[in-house]
């Protein structure tokens, strides 16, 4: 399979180093990046076999692909993926498939004129945490899901005012960056649709009065500033500048068609120990709980005096829990013909659109029905 990526960034060099040992036939031919002398050093021996173009079009048109890999940032993704659809392409993209109201309309409407096949890089619905989880709830264990409980305290925080992700009219904000993934896996676990959806969010942390665009390089205060970029590599603004974006803090309720909700809150600056990624499933007869950052998983029954504790090897596992070598694995057997995609458009589709309307309900204090009208 031949394959060609618009936007070479982290993620997606990150992603396509599992080809080579997932399916030796298939191979990245062509980027699309205006980064041309930078990633032909990045890449060494292996950039003399790919071709390089500055703009997507004429990669798209001139390059013979099977597939397409789209890792630009999050403003461009809707647009990137539009012109993918046009041509029937197997598409992989980046989340948040859309940042906007607008953009979110135009490619559901793209998509369903469209005969591509699309995964969506949803990483933690494939995890092994998650499978497992997956597989206990549908076996009836704990009852049926009533309540869910849900928590991502990021430790590495900063990098989402430190680096280009600081401006909201890239990322979309810290629902559409963070929480994307963790509806997408509690939509997975629960089976049900989301009807509606309160939030807030709060920015408490990292405000302050110093100069707009200012480098920590440049600041008086970067030896002692414990979130200062000289001890970390998340990037070089200062996040205590003016001109900081993003909440430092969220939350959302949603409700699902059966009646039942889910609670979740996410918090950017969470240190060390105190990191958690994951859920409490509880049902009449148990309770359900995993976090990604230990590898565990615990049923908790509720009538009887029983635990049962499930321990996954940490180091056995690639990036994501494990879920970027499945992600990838998967995209590969849709280009071959050979499998389905299991984070599919209308998977993406869905999360940016509650991630959307969390935002919305955040900024105008009221509950947000999840529809497309």
């Amino acid at each position: 399979m031949r394959i060609g990526v618009i936007g070479y960034g982290v993620r997606i060099s990150s992603l396509m180093s599992h080809i080579p040992e997932l399916d030796p036939g298939s191979r990245v031919v062509a980027i699309a990046d205006p980064r041309r002398e930078a990633l032909q050093e990045q890449l060494g021996e292996q950039a003399g076999s790919i071709a390089f173009y500055e703009r997507a079009d004429d990669m798209l048109n001139e390059a013979e692909l099977d597939g397409v890999v789209i890792g630009t940032r999050c403003d461009l993704h809707t647009e990137m993926a539009l012109k993918v659809l046009e041509r029937d392409l197997t598409l992989f993209l980046e989340k948040p498939v859309a940042t906007t109201y607008a953009d979110l309309a135009r490619l559901k409407a793209g998509y369903e004129a469209s005969r591509s096949k699309v995964v969506v890089s949803f990483p933690l619905r494939n995890t092994p945490l998650v499978k497992l989880a997956k597989e206990i709830v549908d076996s009836g264990k704990i009852g049926t899901v009533e309540h869910v409980q849900a928590v991502n305290n990021v430790p590495y925080g900063a990098v989402y005012y430190q680096n280009w992700y600081r401006d909201e009219r890239i990322s979309g904000g810290l629902f559409l960056q963070k929480a994307t993934h963790d509806f997408d896996y509690i939509n997975y676990l629960l089976g049900l649709k989301p009807t509606a959806v309160c939030a807030m969010k709060s920015k408490r942390i990292f405000t302050g009065n110093k100069p707009a665009k200012l480098m920590c390089r440049d600041c008086e205060e970067n030896r002692t500033c414990p979130d200062s970029a000289l001890y970390h590599e998340y990037g070089e603004y200062c996040c205590f500048a003016e001109d900081t974006g993003n909440e430092d803090s969220g939350s959302a309720l949603i409700r699902y068609e059966s009646g039942m909700h889910v609670n979740y809150s996410q918090n950017f600056f969470a240190r060390r120990g105190a990191a958690k990624r994951g859920a409490r499933l509880l049902g009449y007869k148990g309770t359900l709980e995993f976090d990604w950052y230990t590898g565990e998983l615990n049923v908790f029954m509720h009538h009887e005096p029983r635990v049962e504790t499930h321990k996954l090897d940490l180091e056995a596992y690639d990036g994501h829990g494990g879920g970027d070598q499945r992600l990838v694995d998967n995209y590969l057997k849709v280009l071959r013909g050979e499998a389905s995609s299991t984070t599919t458009l209308d998977d993406g589709l869905l999360s940016a659109l509650l991630c959307l309307k969390a935002n919305e309900s955040a900024e105008n204090g009221r509950f947000c029905a999840i529809d497309w009208d």
